[in-house]
C-alpha cells in the first residue's frame, strides 16, 4: 500500500488479525498488554514493544522450515524463540494488538558473521526473505528489525540494533570491530502477512540441509557463536 494510503485504508488492511500476524492471539494480546501497559503515545509503545520482541525472544536460524508455526507470531511467543520471519510477524501482531498498524517487509541479505555451522548448512551466505516489521507511526512506515537478541550480538561483537520509534532500525552494515556484517542485496516488498506460499517453498527449496534437520540435530545457534568467538 503506498505512502499516501488514507488512515481509514491503512486502519482496514494492516489492523486486521493475520494468519501469522496474528494480534488476536490471548498470548499475543496479553504480551502487548503487559509491555506496553499504560503507555498511549503509539511510537513511544511502538518502541517498548521492538524491545521485547527483540531481548525476550532468542533468535534461533534452526527452526522446521516447513512447520507453520514457525512464522507465526504467537507459536513463536509461545516457544520464545524464532528466526527472523517469526519474530518480525511476532512484533507485528504485537503492534496490532495495540491499535498500531503494522506489515512485513522483506529482503535478500549477505550476512558475513554467521557461525561456520549454519554457512555449512544453507551453503551460502545469502539469507533470502529476511524479515523486517514495518509500523505506521506519525504518517509513514518506519522499519524496525527485530532479529537479533542482545546477548547473541554480544557474542557475535555486534552492537544490538536500537529503535527510537522515528528512525528505521536496520542491522548494521559493520560490527564493532569493522567487519562486514549485513549488506541488504535485494527488496522483496511488503505484505500485511507472512506470504507463506511464496516463502516456505524458497525456503524449503534454497537451503533443503537446513530444512531436514531432525528435532535433535538442530544445535544451540547461541553456543556455537559463543565458541567462535
Amino acid at each position: 500500500m503506498a505512502e499516501s494510503a488514507t488512515p481509514a485504508e491503512i486502519d482496514e488492511v494492516f489492523l486486521r488479525p493475520g494468519r501469522f500476524v496474528d494480534s488476536d492471539d490471548p498470548g499475543i494480546v496479553a504480551f502487548a498488554a503487559r509491555v506496553a501497559g499504560a503507555t498511549r503515545e503509539p511510537a513511544a509503545a511502538a518502541v517498548k514493544l521492538y524491545y521485547a520482541v527483540r531481548d525476550e525472544i532468542r533468535y534461533d536460524p534452526y527452526r522446521p522450515y516447513g512447520d507453520l508455526d514457525t512464522y507465526r507470531g504467537g507459536a513463536v511467543l509461545a516457544t520464545g524463540r524464532g528466526y527472523c520471519v517469526g519474530k518480525a510477524a511476532l512484533l507485528a501482531a504485537a503492534a496490532r494488538a495495540r491499535g498500531i498498524p503494522a506489515r512485513l517487509g522483506f529482503a535478500d541479505v549477505r550476512n558475513h558473521l554467521a557461525t561456520p555451522r549454519l554457512l555449512q548448512l544453507i551453503g551460502s551466505d545469502v539469507f533470502i526473505y529476511h524479515g523486517i516489521t514495518e509500523l505506521w507511526l506519525e504518517g509513514r512506515w518506519v522499519k524496525a528489525t527485530p532479529t537479533f537478541n542482545s546477548s547473541l550480538c554480544e557474542k557475535f561483537g555486534l552492537r544490538a540494533l536500537e529503535f527510537d520509534g522515528r528512525s528505521d532500525a536496520l542491522l548494521h552494515p559493520f560490527a564493532r570491530d569493522g567487519r562486514a556484517h549485513m549488506e541488504y542485496l535485494r527488496q522483496r516488498g511488503s505484505y500485511a502477512d507472512v506470504p507463506i506460499d511464496i516463502i516456505m517453498p524458497a525456503m524449503l527449496a534454497a537451503y533443503p540441509r537446513l530444512a531436514r534437520l531432525a528435532s535433535g540435530e538442530r544445535g544451540d545457534f547461541a553456543e556455537e557463536a559463543e565458541r567462535q568467538g
